[in-house]
């Protein structure tokens, strides 16, 4: 396979000069992403309790369940800890934060209060839940590294420390995106305002960040459906509609007209880094057509900096 040039880092460079003028789409942000992560060392997560409760939200949640899904686990979110926390057995609470802010200082601090040790895994040294931690640990914080992106993207984030766990190599995901998946025909892409799509079984776990990055980039203005091919024939496709059936990694010889169908290849050996690499790239190429983002971010973050009390902008710099 032909190698493309990931050492130029232009689509990193265009990340750490846009403006809200010209906000660059999430296949960009992706490029940019794994040239950052074939460029910078990227931790591997060792941690020794045997019976962790994982705490984060969004798709901070959705990417602890990945981290975690072999181990024996517990999984939380804001809205539930306080049942969570009191679960027997406990030995360790991992904190899962791309900047250690907004929710995840109260997680930590709750943390406290019941006496449990905390890992932090996150993007940002010195944020305001460091302060709840033992620092005499090599498993008390895990610092993954991060590129500027728009608020919300969090690409680089979660797919450093999906990457951490999987140990897949960003350049090989890089040439593959390159390689092949931008010699299909994406034209289709363009003419949708419905999509489903469907991912393989084994892949489950990133329904839900398909699921939210959807909602973030396009909010009501673009339906969307993400099952598994298992899951699809359970009654999702009843009533039909005018949609593009886009389907992952397992060619799709049966929903939706043969014209209402695109097929997106996955490398052989492909982990859950490479699926959300590809996704999040194709769900890039749907934003091109669709600037809702772009119209609406800056506004967002003045309203979402008042809910959380903080300072929250347009650019995570």
């Amino acid at each position: 396979m032909k190698t493309a040039n990931i050492n130029k880092m232009k689509n990193y460079y265009e990340m750490k000069s846009f403006t809200l003028k010209d906000i660059p789409n999430l296949d960009t942000c992706v490029l940019g992403a794994l040239e950052l992560l074939n460029r910078e060392k990227v931790p591997k997560i060792n941690i020794p309790y045997k019976h962790p409760l994982v705490v984060g939200s969004g798709n901070a949640e959705a990417t602890g369940k990945i981290l975690f899904h072999d181990k024996d686990a517990i999984f939380a979110n804001e809205s539930n800890l306080k049942t969570k926390i009191k679960t027997k057995g406990i030995d360790g609470i991992v904190i899962i934060s791309a900047s250690g802010s907004k929710h995840a200082p109260i997680i930590a601090k709750k943390a406290k209060q019941h006496k449990k040790h905390i890992t932090l895994i996150t993007t940002k040294d010195h944020s305001q839940t460091e302060k709840y931690l033992d620092k005499k640990h090599s498993h008390d914080e895990f610092i993954f590294p991060r590129q500027r992106e728009p608020y919300t993207y969090n690409t680089s984030t979660y797919l450093g420390m999906i990457l951490g766990k999987t140990k897949e190599n960003p350049k090989e995901i890089y040439n593959f995106i390159k390689n092949k998946i931008d010699k299909l025909n994406l034209s289709k892409l363009r003419t949708y305002k419905r999509f489903y799509l469907i991912i393989p079984p084994k892949f489950s776990l990133i329904k839900r960040m398909f699921e939210v990055k959807f909602i973030e980039l396009f909010g009501r203005e673009i339906a969307r459906d993400i099952e598994t091919s298992e899951y699809i024939k359970h009654a999702t496709t009843v009533i039909p509609s005018k949609e593009l059936f886009i389907s992952f990694g397992e060619k799709n010889t049966h929903y939706g007209k043969k014209e209402n169908r695109l097929y997106i290849p996955l490398p052989k050996k492909a982990d859950f880094g490479t699926i959300i690499a590809i996704g999040y790239y194709i769900i890039g190429k749907i934003q091109s057509h669709n600037p809702y983002f772009k119209k609406n971010i800056e506004k967002y973050t003045k309203e979402a900096s008042k809910v959380f009390n903080t300072r929250i902008g347009p650019i995570v710099e």
